[in-house]
């Protein structure tokens, strides 16, 4: 009876020191306070840069053109119509450019942002030439990411849509058909903003179908 209590005592005594152990308390804390450290730091970074910051005004205004990367990742392909001359496809298009207002520093190297910040800096007004619907995803929240590295460097990703394909049926079935994506800046036609070439280090896969194929952007 006695083997067994002083057992009972050991598991007890070993129960409350898990339990109250200093050093995991004050591991505990001292992780607590880092994260309330780096959200102050955070916060303190965004309101910096948003501070005076005007974004009706495009990176480089007046010196230089603003050069946007541009990179899509093809999630989904089809349907196609033949009748309505049109297809549909599930992207993620990618916009990379350099807006030196946002340069920052601090302990982090890249800030991870959603939607709600994309609205209130520059963006470039890309719109699609032969889109006929863009449909953004907003399942739960809208299909948008925003990136801003420490030197301004910014990647901006949203999720898309459908565009037309027109379409000369001479042997159809067989016929085979260019679907081209074309896309521009809507304000900045003439000059301002020019779209460069695509985004290195995007993981890229080619699409084969049986009909239709797309020619390079």
């Amino acid at each position: 009876m006695k083997t067994k209590l002083n057992i009972y005592n050991m598991q007890l005594l070993l129960f409350v020191f898990l339990v109250w152990d200093p050093a995991r308390l004050v591991l505990a804390n001292i992780q607590e306070d880092e994260a309330k450290n780096n959200i102050t730091i955070f916060t303190r970074i965004l309101d910096r840069l948003l501070d005076g910051y005007d974004n009706r005004l495009r990176p480089g205004l007046g010196d230089s053109i603003t050069e946007v990367f541009t990179n899509i990742y093809v999630t989904s392909f089809g349907p196609v119509s033949d009748t309505d001359m049109e297809y549909t496809i599930d992207v993620f298009f990618r916009q990379k450019w350099k807006d030196e207002r946002l340069k920052f520093k601090g302990p982090m190297n890249i800030l991870r942002l959603n939607n709600l910040m994309a609205s209130k800096i520059w963006t470039p007004d890309t719109f699609f030439h032969n889109g006929k619907k863009s449909v953004a995803h907003n399942m739960t929240m809208p299909n948008k990411l925003l990136r801003i590295q420490d030197d301004g460097t910014l990647l901006y990703t949203m999720r898309y849509f459908k565009a037309e394909c027109p379409m000369h049926l001479e042997d159809f079935p067989m016929d085979a058909h260019s679907c081209p994506l074309k896309f521009g800046s809507c304000k900045y036609r003439n000059e301002g903003t020019c779209f460069g070439s695509i985004i290195q280090g995007s993981q890229q896969h080619s699409l084969v179908v049986q009909v239709f194929f797309f020619s390079q952007l």
